[in-house]
């Protein structure tokens, strides 16, 4: 099993698409095993998105992804990580399957409506920023404020 991390953005938070996000990454087999609403703060951000730092959209996706609150999602599934990146589908939802998340509900490539790691390496980043580990189990790393 490998554990992964997905992220419903602002914009699907503000759109009121949590829901159908949830409802098609359990449709697609996989098993929630941490489900977390919080507004990121700017550290959060920045570590989320530090494989960026220094191009030139990186201070837009930062204020972006701070400008509501976001619904972090820990997953579990045999391939999990290459399942999630197929399911939500291209960054840029114009370029994006329709099928998948991105290309039937996405926006624009900043407005895209999920985030999910891309490695297993950036899902071993990623997870505790949102899923801190205490004694073996996941505690919250925030809540809305």
């Amino acid at each position: 099993m490998e554990r992964t991390l997905c992220i419903v953005k602002p914009d699907g938070v503000r759109r009121k698409l949590v829901g159908e996000v949830l409802r098609r990454i359990e449709g697609a087999g996989f098993r929630i095993e941490g489900l977390r609403m919080l507004r990121l703060n700017r550290e959060q951000a920045e570590l989320l998105y530090d494989i960026h730092l220094g191009k030139p959209f990186f201070e837009d996706l930062v204020k972006f992804m701070t400008s509501g609150p976001i619904v972090a999602i820990l997953l579990e599934k045999e391939n999990g990580i290459s399942d999630l990146r197929d399911l939500i589908g291209e960054t840029d939802p114009s370029l994006a399957r329709r099928g998948t998340i991105r290309g039937d509900l996405g926006g624009t490539k900043q407005e895209n409506l999920v985030h999910a790691s891309d490695s297993p390496l950036r899902a071993e980043k990623e997870i505790p920023i949102f899923f801190p580990k205490t004694e073996g189990e996941y505690k919250s790393a925030g809540e809305v404020r």
